[in-house]
């Protein structure tokens, strides 16, 4: 079978060597005669798999024995209430650092559960940028500041996050998890849908300091409650086991592959191959970002008008590239280059770019 040169933005492409393994076992894990999506989530087989992928993404990603690891569902836009609602303390402002979309969205209902204020934003410039941390007025009684790290649909990312902060740093990285080194004594919770750089969708990464448990508040629904999942081991409900699973795997991948110093180095290779393309062009390409703001993630671009764009889009797909529609609020192109999208992809996409500029 010919596999699609898949750049889609979310859910998005899973390493071949992952998909070959679970289509291996799909019928017998490990000689227990079911598939892991038939296992009782209280079986030892299970929580083998939760152990062992707790452990992976400790290792991968060097997180401290202060900070619990829960597996959760809902996506990050269940976390954007469950973030205020556990540690949005009474009479405490959460604040928020706009740089997209999803930071809007996780603002809005921050709201909804209290007060809640903008620390900096770059919206008027129709985010092109990431505010400088000069920018970010943070007031005394704040709670947290929320970031975005990557902004999947105007193509920026934070390369220099806030540090001594004196209120915990949440963090959405939904986007860009695991995809470069982190410093976990700068965050007090970071969390992520999967469905981009750690496996497919249906499974929610939360890492969370200890000392953050402590504000949960006894009066949540338990299905909102950090602390609730902590002490259960995140199978205070049925989990989504076939997604751990999955997100297991995708961790041994990174893992045999060189770690996440090694993904860092592909994300760069990859995003200079698009970057260079652009630059390259002329003005026949044009980044949407600003260079000192441009993600390693999502590479996004536009064409002279929307006739030009439409022909890219179309002479793309008959080369067998998937998902290069750029979302309605940039319009153009989008290029998601994500850690399971492999390089020789990435190196076809960018001849091709050139190729379609030399034609046009």
């Amino acid at each position: 079978m010919k596999r699609a040169l898949n750049f889609n933005a979310g859910p998005a492409a899973l390493p071949e060597a992952v998909l070959a393994k679970a289509e291996k076992e799909m019928m017998n894990y490990q000689g227990s005669g079911m598939g892991v999506m038939e296992l009782s989530h209280r079986s030892k087989e299970f929580e083998e798999i939760n152990e062992r992928t707790k452990n992976l993404l400790r290792n991968l990603l060097t997180i401290p024995d202060e900070h619990e690891i829960l597996f959760l569902q809902g996506g990050a836009s269940l976390q954007f209430s469950m973030v205020p609602m556990n540690l949005l303390e009474e009479g405490s402002t959460a604040s928020y650092v706009l740089t997209g979309t999803w930071s809007e969205k996780a603002l809005k209902e921050a709201q909804k559960v209290g007060n809640a204020m903008i620390a900096a934003s770059s919206k008027n410039a129709n985010y092109r940028f990431i505010p400088s941390t000069s920018e970010i007025d943070i007031p005394a009684e704040s709670s947290y500041l929320h970031i975005t790290t990557n902004n999947t649909i105007y193509g920026t990312q934070w390369h220099s996050i806030p540090e001594r902060l004196s209120v915990p740093l949440v963090a959405d990285m939904s986007s860009d998890i695991l995809s470069r080194p982190l410093n976990l004594s700068s965050y007090g919770l970071i969390y992520a849908g999967a469905q981009k750089n750690l496996g497919p969708s249906g499974v929610t990464v939360v890492i969370i300091h200890r000392d953050l448990l402590k504000r949960s508040k006894p009066g949540l629904p338990s299905m909102l409650n950090y602390q609730v999942h902590a002490d259960s081991n995140s199978l205070y409900n049925t989990p989504p086991t076939l997604s751990i699973y999955l997100l297991m795997l995708v961790l041994q991948w990174a893992e045999e592959l060189g770690g996440v110093k090694q993904l860092e180095l592909l994300s760069k290779q990859k995003s200079a191959l698009l970057y260079d393309a652009i630059d390259r062009s002329e003005g026949f390409y044009t980044g949407h970002a600003e260079k000192g703001s441009r993600s390693r993630m999502n590479v996004t671009f536009t064409l002279e008008n929307d006739s030009l764009a439409s022909s890219f889009l179309h002479e793309a797909e008959e080369y067998g590239f998937i998902g290069l529609a750029g979302h309605r609020s940039v319009g153009g192109c989008r290029a998601s280059i994500y850690n399971a999208v492999p390089l020789e992809n990435v190196e076809k996409l960018a001849d091709f770019m050139n190729r379609f500029r030399s034609r046009n």
